[in-house]
């Protein structure tokens, strides 16, 4: 079976609460009212639409438009069935947010996944100038992330502006679109990706992607011993294996 790969995005609404002065760390004196999600725009890797859902797509949204509970449960379903989810900045809030809610609603954890945050993945990997996502998609020339007039956008969300949810839909659509781009071009430098080969049962084929079409290209030597190393052929990633005999392993050269 192959694997199920998902790439997602969320929004959530502000936290609302008093303070006495701007600009200081530590200066709310209460909050009087929690976060919640706002929408959710998705992705299968392989798939060829990038869906959304926002608040207003519900029934629940007329009697109740802070009520993010079929949203969510929506977000769960498609959790529970990927093997790997990606996310910018997913470590530190799409997938933490997306748990909280997941714990507010009452609702178990979905089947475990792999994570790839494609935050974390420019910071380890490579120097860029910003690790943002819109300087991400600038700087590799993959696009941009959709302008908007800033925090208006969410308040005009919040008071039930029809054409600031459209808005809010196409904003985080095109997050979406951005991260694919950004992920498949960051995706041969990533070391320790999770075996999407062994996930599709294809032993041979290339760890990063799942493609067959490897190529050995040589050996690759360690202190303890000696692999043949090998380059895929469709995302161009690199990896090693043990020496084997099997015939049926690929021998060819490029």
């Amino acid at each position: 079976m192959k694997a199920k790969i998902l790439l997602y995005d969320i929004e959530t609404s502000p936290n609302f609460g008093a303070y006495f002065q701007l600009y200081r760390e530590g200066n709310i004196v209460w909050t009087e009212k929690h976060w919640y999600m706002l929408s959710f725009a998705w992705k299968w890797l392989d798939g060829k639409k990038t869906t959304v859902h926002a608040l207003p797509d519900y029934k629940t949204y007329k009697k109740d438009p802070e009520n993010d509970i079929e949203l969510v449960k929506e977000l769960w379903s498609l959790l529970d069935q990927a093997n790997v989810i990606i996310a910018h900045n997913g470590a530190a809030f799409d997938t933490k947010k997306t748990t909280a809610r997941f714990a507010f609603h009452g609702l178990l954890p979905p089947t475990p996944y792999k994570e790839i945050d494609t935050k974390l993945v420019a910071k380890k990997f490579f120097k860029f100038d910003s690790n943002k996502l819109d300087d991400l998609g600038d700087y590799l020339k993959v696009g941009r992330k959709l302008s908007h007039h800033g925090m208006e956008l969410w308040k005009d969300c919040l008071k039930g502006d029809t054409k600031a949810w459209n808005l809010m839909r196409r904003y985080n659509q095109q997050d979406v679109v951005l991260l694919e781009k950004i992920y498949l071009r960051l995706r041969p430098f990533i070391q320790q990706h999770p075996n999407i080969a062994l996930m599709n049962g294809d032993l041979v084929a290339c760890p990063n992607c799942g493609d067959s079409h490897v190529t050995r290209q040589g050996y690759r030597t360690s202190r303890v011993g000696r692999r043949e190393q090998f380059q895929c052929q469709a995302c161009g990633s690199w990896h090693s294996r043990p020496i084997t005999k099997d015939p049926e392993f690929p021998r060819q050269m490029s």
